[in-house]
């Protein structure tokens, strides 16, 4: 059935048109035979800086499953009750005498659970998109029903630390009983055992993916370098990264100062379009990132409606939870990027420890 030409379907000719124009890295081994593909090149080698490398492969269903041109993965952060008791940032900028609770930020924190997490899965449910909910331990033991409604609804559930505090200073001992107290508060609420860890602020520490690795963690997302998963050697086996977005995400670029519900929109539809135009000659991923005090309240999801009834316009998109596509990299290693860093204390990059 022939699909109508609308405005969404313009702006993506457009876009396709405009990368035209854009040359990869490498791009002598990129012949025109309708997709950017060569179609001599069997996963040939491209080498690029930093030891990685990735594959140009002659099917474009080697990117994603079913040919897809782009992944879009959307998370929403569940941090209620996860945050100390005073002193946690938030809307009430003016700083609390030492040693009295914040009352008011901490009601803050509280809308997340009691109206943004249902609020944010009602518009999932009506978009039919399936996200990764990263859970504080303390916030999962405070609300353990909000957290297996996330997960009886289809969503997975991340570990996010046993509280909404830095971990990257503790001895590995103490990190690694951080991270298990975490997962031990997921399993009993939702009876689901997380796979996939992101740090408080996007800081892990020297050892934590070699702790994530032998806890029995397939990926991470505490990292910003690329636009696509990417594998590492972690404890002598493959370890994914999902990088992680602060420029798509609510609480680091579209807080509540100034913020602007049609900038909004305009950034994350100019991101997929460029992405999508991509897609056409390389793996690519568009990472959404919520937090549910934030992007919960009313307006803001009538903004998030908007944005995701343009976007799921497209067919060939693959719109997938953090696990899938860590597992996806997973298992096609052949045609993934793989990143050798030097040991993390010497490369200032996740990693290895030594």
């Amino acid at each position: 059935m022939a699909v109508p030409r609308t405005a969404a379907w313009v702006d993506s000719e457009l876009a396709v048109h405009a990368y035209a124009a854009w040359s990869p890295p490498n791009a002598h081994h990129w012949a025109a035979d309708g997709r950017g593909l060569n179609p001599q090149s069997l996963c040939e080698p491209l080498v690029y800086p930093n030891g990685e490398r990735r594959t140009a492969m002659t099917e474009q269903d080697g990117f994603w499953p079913g040919g897809a041109r782009l992944a879009v993965s959307v998370s929403m952060q569940f941090e209620a009750g996860g945050q100390p008791v005073s002193g946690a940032g938030g809307p009430i900028t003016e700083p609390i005498l030492a040693g009295f609770p914040d009352l008011g930020q901490n009601s803050f924190y509280e809308y997340g659970a009691r109206e943004g997490v249902p609020r944010i899965l009602d518009l999932l449910d009506a978009h039919g998109i399936k996200m990764t909910s990263f859970m504080i331990g303390d916030a999962v033991r405070r609300h353990p029903a909000v957290a297996a409604e996330i997960v009886r609804r289809g969503h997975e559930a991340g570990a996010h630390g046993r509280s909404w505090q830095p971990q990257y200073q503790l001895p590995r001992p103490e990190e690694t009983e951080w991270i298990a107290d975490s997962v031990a508060a997921i399993e009993q609420a939702t009876g689901t055992r997380p796979v996939g860890y992101n740090n408080y602020w996007i800081r892990p520490g020297v050892n934590t993916l070699e702790i994530l690795a032998e806890l029995g963690f397939t990926y991470h997302i505490d990292d910003l370098s690329a636009d696509e998963p990417f594998l590492q050697t972690i404890n002598g086996q493959p370890f994914a990264t999902v990088p992680y977005s602060v420029h798509l995400n609510d609480i680091a670029s579209f807080d509540f100062p100034g913020f602007n519900p049609a900038a909004y929109a305009q950034q994350l539809t100019d991101e997929f379009d460029q992405l999508y135009a991509e897609g056409a000659a390389r793996r690519r991923m568009m990472v959404i990132g919520l937090h549910e005090r934030i992007s919960g309240h009313a307006s803001r999801v009538r903004v998030l409606d908007r944005i995701f009834t343009r976007l799921r316009y497209h067919q060939d998109v693959w719109w997938a939870r953090k696990d899938q596509i860590a597992q996806w990299v997973l298992d096609h290693p052949g045609t993934a990027a793989w990143v050798d860093r030097g040991p993390a204390p010497v490369s200032g990059l996740p990693g290895r420890s030594a």
